[in-house]
C-alpha cells in the first residue's frame, strides 16, 4: 500500500471514530498533496509526499515558536498535536551516529577542506538523507566537522 492510500484510509478511520482533531490534520495533509498533484498534473510518489510532510512539519515548528513567544500555549499545543499526526507518515529517522557517519563520508567523498565547501557536502547529503534526517541538524554537523 502506498503512502497516499494509507493516509486516505487513516482519514476514513478518523471519520468513523469521530476524532475531529486527527481528521483535521489528515485533511490538511491530503489537501496539500492534492494541491501539488493538480498544480503539477502528476501523481505523487511516496518520496514527494514525505517532502510535503517535512515542509508542513517545518511550518508547524515555526508556528510553535511564535505561539510560545506570544504566550499562546493553546495554539502551540494544537500545532504539536498535528506534528504528531504527521510524524506517523514519516520514515524512520536516522540516529545521531548514523548521520555523523554519513556527514564524515560525504566530506571525504567531495574532498571538503573548510567551511567554503559546505555547499558541496550539503548537496551530496540532501538527496541521500532527505526524509530520514533533519537537514538542520545535518547542516550543523557539517559546519562542526569543517570548522
Amino acid at each position: 500500500m502506498n503512502l497516499k492510500q494509507k493516509i486516505t484510509d487513516d482519514m476514513k478511520v478518523a471519520m468513523r471514530a469521530k476524532d475531529t482533531a486527527r481528521l483535521s490534520a489528515i485533511r490538511l495533509l491530503l489537501a496539500a498533496i492534492k494541491q501539488r498533484e493538480v498544480d503539477e498534473r502528476i501523481e505523487l510518489a511516496d518520496g514527494d509526499i514525505v517532502a510535503i510532510i517535512e515542509k508542513m512539519n517545518k511550518q508547524r515548528r515555526d508556528s510553535i515558536s511564535q505561539y510560545e513567544a506570544a504566550s499562546r500555549q493553546d495554539l502551540a499545543d494544537i500545532e504539536k498535536f498535528e506534528m504528531g499526526v504527521l510524524a506517523v507518515y514519516m520514515p524512520q529517522q536516522l540516529g545521531d551516529a548514523e548521520v555523523l557517519a554519513a556527514v564524515v563520508e560525504a566530506i571525504s567523498a567531495v574532498g571538503a577542506a573548510g567551511p567554503q565547501d559546505m555547499g558541496k557536502v550539503m548537496g551530496v547529503l540532501k538527496s541521500k538523507l532527505a526524509g530520514i534526517a533533519d537537514m538542520g541538524r545535518v547542516s550543523a554537523l557539517i559546519k562542526a566537522q569543517l570548522s
